[in-house]
C-alpha cells in the first residue's frame, strides 16, 4: 500500500457517514432539559418572593444615598476605646478556637462513624449521617439561642453553639476524606490482620490529613466571622461592641471593631493557605 492509499484510508475513517446525525447520549439529552426546567423554576420563585414580600421599590431607591453616608460615618475611626475592642476581639478569637479544636476532635470521631469505608456497617453510617445533617440544617445562631437559654449569656454559649454545627460540618467533611482513601490500600492492611481501629489510625487518617487541614482553615475563618454576628445576640465577643456602638450612633468605634475583624479573618487565610502549601 502506497502512502497515497494510507492518507485516503485514514481520512475516511477519520470524516463521518454522510446523512446520519452524531448521536447525543440519553444522560446528556435529560441533563440539557433539566438546566430550562431549572432556570425556569428559579425565576417562578423570585417572582413569587418578590410580590410576597412586597419590597417598596422606590423607597429603597430613595435611601441608597444613606449608605454612603454611614460607610463614610464608619471611616472616621475613634480608638478612644480600644481597650474594650482589643478584650472583645481577644475573646472572639479564643471562642473561634476553642470551638474549631472541640470539633475537630469530635469531627474526626464520628466521621470515622460516617465513613462507609472504615468500619463497612452501612446502617452506622447512615445513621450517623443522617443525625449530624439534622444539626447541619439548623442555622449556627439558633443553635446559639438554645445554649444562651441552657447555659445563660456569656461565651460558654457561643462556644457549645459554634460546637455543634462545626462538628456537624466536620463529620460530613472529614467522612468524604476518608471514604476518598483508595480500597485498595485499606484491603492490603486488611489481609495483614490489622484492626479497623488500627487501618485508620495508621493509614486513613495519615492520608486524610492534608484535607483536614484544609478543612479547619476554612471553617476558623468561617467560626470567626461567625463569632462576631453571635456576639450582637449575646454570646459576647467583637460582635457585641459592634451592636452596641451602631445602635448608639458611635460610628468611629464600630468602624475600628469592623476594621479588625477584617483584617483579622484575611490574617487567617493567609496563615492557612501557607499551611497547606506545606503539605502539598
Amino acid at each position: 500500500m502506497n502512502v497515497n492509499t494510507m492518507e485516503y484510508s485514514a481520512t475516511a475513517k477519520a470524516r463521518p457517514v454522510s446523512g446520519k446525525k452524531p448521536s447525543i447520549p440519553v444522560k446528556c439529552r435529560q441533563r440539557n432539559r433539566f438546566i430550562p426546567a431549572f432556570l425556569i423554576g428559579v425565576a417562578v420563585l423570585s417572582v413569587l418572593s418578590l410580590l410576597y414580600l412586597e419590597i417598596d421599590w422606590l423607597k429603597m431607591a430613595s435611601r441608597v444615598g444613606d449608605i454612603g453616608l454611614v460607610f463614610w460615618d464608619l471611616a472616621h475611626l475613634d480608638f478612644s476605646n480600644m481597650d474594650l475592642i482589643a478584650s472583645s476581639l481577644v475573646e472572639t478569637i479564643s471562642i473561634a478556637v476553642l470551638s474549631l479544636l472541640y470539633s475537630l476532635l469530635l469531627g474526626i470521631f464520628f466521621g470515622m462513624l460516617a465513613a462507609r469505608n472504615v468500619f463497612r456497617l452501612p446502617w452506622l453510617s447512615v445513621l450517623t449521617q443522617s443525625f449530624f445533617t439534622f444539626l447541619r440544617a439548623v442555622p449556627t445562631p439558633v443553635w446559639v439561642l438554645l445554649m444562651l437559654v441552657c447555659l445563660g449569656m456569656g461565651p460558654e454559649a457561643g462556644v457549645a453553639g459554634l460546637c455543634v454545627h462545626t462538628t456537624a460540618f466536620f463529620t460530613k467533611s472529614f467522612a468524604q476524606s476518608f471514604e476518598s482513601i483508595p480500597d485498595e490500600t485499606i484491603e492490603a492492611l486488611e489481609v495483614t490482620g490489622a484492626s479497623r481501629l488500627s487501618i485508620f489510625m495508621n493509614a486513613v487518617l495519615p492520608a486524610a490529613l492534608s484535607q483536614i487541614v484544609a478543612w479547619a482553615g476554612m471553617r476558623l475563618e468561617t467560626n470567626f466571622s461567625e463569632c462576631a454576628i453571635l456576639g450582637m445576640v449575646g454570646a459576647g465577643g467583637i460582635g457585641y461592641v459592634i451592636s452596641n456602638s451602631l445602635q448608639g450612633y458611635d460610628y468611629g468605634t464600630a468602624g475600628v471593631a469592623i476594621l479588625l475583624v477584617f483584617l483579622v479573618a484575611y490574617g487567617i487565610e493567609r496563615v492557612f493557605v501557607r499551611i497547606k502549601k506545606k503539605f502539598y
